[in-house]
């Protein structure tokens, strides 16, 4: 039986072909895009101010909503958060990944990935509240500002009110640190990848030519490397865009698009206009990932 089956699958490749692909393209049809099509759609219909359902007619008054001032500044807010974690990331991963690309023995090299990839190990929300510990109050890193006398320094950069807070624990920055930690990985790796495929014998022939190592790293390295670290901006933009976690645990009242999008649909009820807000870091990403392909981002996936 097992070979006439075989035999039969032989003779039909295409057969064979659906087989092992028909199952995930199912999948990615039916649920993923299945649900982006859900919320597509239910965008386009709106809350009656009355009685509080949804009428399902097409209507564009929900995405009028979006461009109110307060949900204005949550989108500000959050386009603001995951570009300056996207440029920090980059500015920590480069030369730790290039020193891992070029510089670090085999063995080295296992051990500094083994140790760049430990976090992803653990488990999100374990670390997200790890870090709420250590940025409270009461936390180590409070106690090592206060050992160094830098508590007044601390109070200090907490009174701005964009970024400060009551505490590293419930403010923006504290919010940004930890952002900056859990996606960090996503940025190293990309980046260690297309370091990597950066021939040892260009940068030798760089400095035969006479550049010197800065002149080396932005005629050479740089241009070589930049499609992982646009491939890491991938993550690291799109991951903080839609996060909903760390704003919950360690921000403070003002809202982020995910929190905006729980408030909506969970306490609200108003799943028009939460499916909008969704919508929004959609149409961001898409044209992300569309200059991010332009650029040559997806060969150093």
């Amino acid at each position: 039986m097992l070979s006439r089956a075989s035999t039969y699958l032989y003779r039909r490749p295409q057969l064979v072909l659906f087989l092992l692909l028909g199952p995930p393209l199912i999948y990615m049809l039916v649920v993923y895009l299945g649900s982006l099509f859900s919320l597509l759609v239910n965008s386009f219909y709106a809350i009656d101010g009355f009685t509080g359902l949804i009428v399902r007619k097409f209507t564009l008054s929900t995405y009028a909503q979006i461009f109110s001032v307060a949900n204005r500044e949550i989108f500000t807010r959050t386009a603001s958060m995951a570009a300056a974690v996207t440029l920090v990331d980059v500015l920590i991963a480069f030369p730790l990944a290039y020193y891992i690309a070029k510089f670090a023995s085999p063995r080295l090299k296992t051990w500094l990935l083994i140790a760049v990839t430990i976090p992803l190990w653990s488990s999100y929300l374990v670390r997200v509240y790890a870090w709420k510990l250590i940025l409270a109050k009461e936390g180590i890193l409070s106690w090592f500002i206060n050992l160094l006398q830098l508590d007044g320094a601390l109070e200090w950069l907490l009174s701005f009110e964009s970024i400060g807070g009551s505490s590293l624990a419930l403010s923006p920055i504290g919010m940004f640190i930890v952002f900056v930690y859990i996606w960090l990985p996503y940025m190293i790796i990309p980046i260690q990848t297309a370091l990597e495929r950066v021939p040892g014998t260009l940068l030798e022939a760089s400095s035969d030519l006479g550049a010197k190592p800065l002149q080396t790293f932005r005629t050479v390295i740089l241009p070589l490397a930049f499609p992982g670290v646009i491939a890491g901006s991938i993550f690291t933009f799109s991951l903080t865009l839609g996060d909903f976690i760390i704003p919950v645990a360690i921000g403070n009242s003002k809202f982020f698009i995910g929190q905006a999008v729980y408030s909506y649909q969970g306490t609200a009820g108003n799943i028009p206009l939460a499916a909008a807000m969704t919508m929004g870091p959609v149409v961001i990403m898409v044209f992300y990932l569309l200059v991010a392909r332009r650029l040559g981002a997806f060969d150093a996936l």
